[in-house]
């Protein structure tokens, strides 16, 4: 059994940070965000953080290229409710020859709700593993 990544809870030590704000239809009958709605929020961050770069998700579908995603980790610690205004920052920590692994830290008004951890393959159009890009690798190791 892997035990649960220790992440930072320290918003500096994360390169990116993405915010949007909660929709009704995304709570339950109290107003709390459902569980299965963390993952969306986690993919809009990626996705607008690879737009950040200057390589949009887009980008690599055209190039017969995607990030499929092979692992989630999520921590709650407070819920997130309707209207809040949700800050998702992220950074990349590990890679490997095929994956990488994303860090996500979320935060209400600088307070910490969630924790969670991706990791994601590199993968051709038919879902075989591809070497990851360079400039990917470069992104863990600063």
């Amino acid at each position: 059994m892997q035990t649960w990544p220790r992440l930072s809870l320290h918003f500096s030590e994360y390169s990116f940070a993405h915010s949007l704000r909660v929709r009704f239809a995304e709570t339950d009958a109290m107003g709390i965000v459902h569980h299965g709605r963390y993952l969306p929020y986690l993919e809009e961050a990626r996705v607008e953080y690879l737009r950040s770069l200057g390589h949009p998700y887009t980008e690599n579908r055209e190039n017969g290229r995607d990030f499929a995603v092979l692992e989630c980790h999520l921590r709650y610690r407070a819920p997130l409710r309707f209207d809040d205004i949700v800050t998702v920052h992220l950074q990349p920590v590990e890679s490997t020859g095929a994956t990488f692994t994303i860090d996500y830290l979320i935060t209400v008004d600088h307070v910490v709700t969630t924790v969670a951890r991706t990791t994601h393959a590199y993968v051709d159009t038919a879902g075989r593993p591809q070497r990851l890009p360079t400039w990917i690798k470069e992104l863990v190791s600063q």
